[in-house]
């Protein structure tokens, strides 16, 4: 089992009872706003997102982690590594995401785990290049991207959600890990 600890945080594989949690987290309009469709996902959507995030470490070997608070043991969210589906500027490539209950907002969270993500993909995974994606008018998601050394390579058109997305990637040989 794949954990990584930051000063802060544990990033871990998903667990039975960080379904409610994630799915609070997931509830909440404001923290979905930039996601997907930007609708709040249900429960059962939550239950799912989870299964289809292990079926991507079971076969990727590589996937989305549970963020924890080691402080408190509390979930915070979700960060990782996924194989991005659409668009296709970017389809095929490994991306990063993540998704942080609005009470961790603010406190560096994100661009811990997503720094300690990228150097998990580096030195572990072997990784060469990670893309990403963010929507316009998203400035907290383009600001961590620019923090951990992702250029921004263009737009593109998310055929899936109908709007507008700003790509970005890094080189991992030249990410200051």
């Amino acid at each position: 089992m794949t954990d990584i600890r930051t000063p802060r945080l544990l990033l871990r594989r998903w667990q039975d009872d960080d379904l409610v949690p994630l799915a609070e987290i997931q509830a909440d309009p404001t923290v979905m706003q930039w996601i997907g469709d930007g609708r709040p996902r249900s429960l059962e959507e939550t239950a799912g997102d989870i299964e289809a995030w292990e079926e991507e470490w079971d076969e990727e070997g590589f996937g989305i982690f549970a963020v924890e608070l080691l402080g408190s043991g509390e979930l915070a969210g979700a960060v990782g590594l996924y194989v991005a589906d659409s668009p296709a500027e970017i389809a095929d490539r490994i991306a990063i995401g993540w998704r942080l209950g609005r009470v961790h907002w603010g406190q560096g969270y994100g661009s811990e785990a997503a720094h300690a993500t990228l150097e998990f993909a580096l030195q572990d995974r072997g990784v060469d290049r990670v893309v990403a994606a963010a929507r316009p008018g998203d400035t907290a998601s383009a600001n961590v991207l620019e923090k951990l050394g992702l250029q921004a390579e263009g737009t593109a058109h998310d055929p899936e959600h109908g709007h507008e997305l700003r790509l970005y990637a890094i080189d991992l040989t030249e990410f200051e890990g």
